[in-house]
């Protein structure tokens, strides 16, 4: 890229988050403190983030989306997070969606794209994690038997996001049972469930209570009907496609943690500046100083690998190290700038009118989710280093 188009794209970029801004500005912390207060879903939000435009920026123009990339994607999630807000209510939908456009038949992509584009249909529940399997996929016990022109579902999915809010789900199960295909990946499939439609038919969906993220569910599903149309893709290779969505889904969530330690950094500073003890803004002092300049550091870096991984992405190159090291750097700088700004805040950053103590326990989240570090880090040993698998 030369310099004017370096330019111009950075142009877009700070108008982008301009735009996004200006939507988040109308939720101020108020609206997210009394939401979490009640443990409800920010409904409004959504729908108004929605209308805009901002979640279907990776869809195609042709099947009404923006047809950006995921830096521009990466751009928006970390606008509302670093407004105050929380982008899980709605991040999922963006690469979700990935799986039904690169794997969905046209006739897929031309029913449900447009409608997922303009708000219609929402695809924010993602069916992967299950209560005795984890992050061991290939182990996964929820299993579809194909009868006729149906897939007859038997199972169980934990700490699904956003089921209740959604009107469909990327649901990943196990159409040949696991003693009987040569490699564990093989023998799972995708299927797109209409939750509307499933919900009491087959499908019982459980609330989960939790520290954040108060649209956690757990799904039972008994005999749950699923038209065969709905299979994405071909039958067995469905750990190929969920895996094919990683990359996306690790930019992203880096993307929400820079805009998480970018909030915090912020509101340190701020209130290091304005608070006086001993005749003298806290902010004076190197003990205060230090650890908010270490955290922006931090912040800055991982910023730096979440761009190369999204031009990477966005190229078409190879990118599963840089995704991973992106979403690792930017978790931990998040946390590290969360710690600091609630200890610069003192006895403040534990009480609710400050904010900090919601998005300390937001933030906290992804050290362990979509992908703990310890498997990035396994990642990285076994796929960069060249070590023994260790797992």
């Amino acid at each position: 890229m030369n310099a004017a188009d370096q330019k111009e794209q950075s142009k877009f970029h700070e108008e982008l988050r301009q735009s996004v801004r200006s939507i988040c500005r109308k939720y101020p912390d108020e609206y997210w403190r009394e939401l979490d207060a009640e443990l409800a879903y920010p409904e409004a939000f959504v729908e108004d983030i929605t209308k805009n435009g901002f979640l279907a920026a990776l869809i195609p123009e042709e099947y009404g989306g923006s047809g950006l990339g995921i830096m521009e994607a990466s751009i928006i999630l970390e606008e509302i997070n670093r407004s105050g807000g929380n982008a899980g209510a709605c991040h999922a939908q963006m690469y979700t969606m990935g799986t039904l456009l690169r794997h969905g038949s046209l006739e897929q992509k031309r029913a449900y794209l447009p409608k997922i584009a303009d708000g219609t249909l929402r695809l924010q529940a993602f069916g992967v994690t299950e209560p005795n399997t984890g992050t061991d996929t290939t182990k996964l016990r929820t299993f579809a038997e194909k009868k006729g022109d149906k897939y007859i579902v038997n199972g169980q999915k934990v700490f699904i996001s956003r089921a209740e809010h959604s009107d469909l789900m990327i649901l990943l199960v196990r159409t040949t049972p696991l003693e009987q295909v040569k490699k564990k990946t093989e023998g799972l499939s995708v299927l797109l469930v209409n939750l509307k439609e499933s919900v009491g038919n087959g499908l019982t969906i459980k609330p989960i209570r939790t520290m954040m993220n108060h649209a956690t569910t757990e799904l039972f599903m008994e005999d749950l009907e699923v038209p065969a149309a709905n299979l994405i893709g071909e039958e067995g290779k469905g750990f190929r496609y969920i895996l094919d969505g990683m990359n996306a889904e690790r930019i992203l969530i880096a993307a929400e943690c820079i805009g998480d330690g970018r909030w915090f950094v912020e509101r340190a500073a701020n209130y290091a500046k304005e608070r006086v003890v001993f005749n003298r803004p806290i902010g004076q002092n190197q003990g205060i100083q230090f650890p908010i300049a270490k955290a922006h550091v931090q912040i800055e870096a991982a910023d730096l690998m979440r761009i190369k991984a999204s031009e990477l992405f966005d190229r078409g190159e190879t990118c599963g190290a840089e995704a991973n090291m992106a979403k690792l750097l930017a978790a931990d700088a998040s946390w590290e700038a969360a710690n600091a700004a609630l200890q610069t805040h003192g006895g403040y950053g534990f009480t609710e009118e400050y904010d900090i103590e919601r998005k300390f326990r937001e933030t906290r989240l992804y050290q362990v989710a979509p992908i703990s570090t310890n498997l990035i880090l396994s990642y990285v040993s076994e796929h960069v280093l060249g070590l023994p698998r260790s797992y």
